[in-house]
């Protein structure tokens, strides 16, 4: 009986460390499930805060570029008012001086020089894109004032000399200019390639320079022109054609002219710097101003002869 009495104590033992130790372990696993869920909590918080911080950063990224873009496209135009009461943009960027003149200092060139022949290509279709470009409302020839006033004085030198001063290009918008460079990108419109760029390859435009996003007549001094000669109701033969992209079109070319299309090219060369005009080494009929009045300055009012109810 005491042996038996001893077993039944000895198992109760057991069984209550048994009992004990199981609590034990499951204390323990629950603390260490307890920790793991709190660890990956914190993980979790961390991945989580990282998350915030990221949409943050690519938050700040995105406003940063959105305000850089919108500074950008801010920086270029500026909007004034003609003297006729319609609004026109002027390009006032950075790099061209930021002028806050409006265009009331231009002139029909038909009122100041009334004797000048126009003969504007960029309202007609033929030139060298092949149809009419932006910005020319109206085939009418566009001048600074003080451009005009000089203009004045070769028309009337030349007028005694038998000849007639032919315009075929004066003040041009900037919107020309940028349609003229939307043209030269297109490589696959070549349709007036055989008239005005038979020897150059039309991908090479803007590296050669015929092609530019910016124009001198943009600023409004600048003149293209040839001498129109009275007694034969003819242009003066140049031995070129305007606006024709090649080496035959530079002032001192020295190729196959004749001793008297390279007589005219000094004739109206000369008359031009004799009152004020710069030549330009490239193109026998394109001249500007010197001491022009906007230098700085690119225009893109459109070419109307609405102008001439400014003032």
């Amino acid at each position: 009986m005491e042996n038996r009495k001893g077993e039944k104590r000895v198992k109760r033992k057991t069984s209550l460390a048994g009992v004990l130790a199981g609590i034990m372990l499951a204390f323990l696993l629950a603390a260490g499930c307890a920790r793991q869920t709190e660890t990956a909590g914190i993980k979790a918080e961390q991945t989580e805060t990282a998350g915030i911080k990221a949409e943050q950063t690519e938050t700040a990224g995105i406003k940063a570029e959105q305000t850089e873009t919108a500074e950008i496209k801010a920086r270029p135009v500026e909007m004034v008012t003609a003297g006729n009461g319609v609004s026109a943009a002027k390009s006032v960027g950075r790099e061209n001086g930021g002028s806050q003149r409006e265009p009331s200092g231009f002139v029909l060139l038909a009122d100041a020089v009334p004797d000048v022949i126009q003969e504007i290509r960029y309202y007609s279709t033929y030139n060298f894109v092949g149809e009419r470009i932006d910005g020319y409302e109206e085939p009418c020839a566009i001048l600074t004032k003080e451009a005009a006033s000089a203009l004045k004085e070769v028309s009337d030198e030349v007028k005694a000399m038998g000849y007639r001063l032919k315009v075929y290009d004066a003040y041009r918008p900037q919107a020309a200019v940028d349609h003229f460079a939307r043209w030269a990108e297109d490589e696959g419109d070549t349709r007036m390639k055989a008239y005005f760029y038979p020897e150059v390859d039309k991908s090479r435009l803007f590296d050669q320079g015929y092609i530019g996003r910016k124009s001198g007549h943009s600023r409004g001094s600048t003149v293209d022109l040839t001498l129109f000669d009275m007694k034969t109701g003819k242009e003066v033969d140049m031995g070129g054609t305007f606006d024709y992209f090649g080496q035959r079109s530079h002032p001192d070319y020295q190729g196959d002219l004749t001793a008297e299309q390279a007589g005219n090219r000094k004739r109206l060369r000369k008359v031009m710097m004799d009152h004020g005009f710069r030549p330009l080494s490239t193109e026998w009929w394109h001249f500007t101003l010197e001491g022009e009045p906007y230098p700085n300055t690119y225009f893109t009012f459109p070419v109307s002869s609405s102008l001439g109810m400014a003032e």
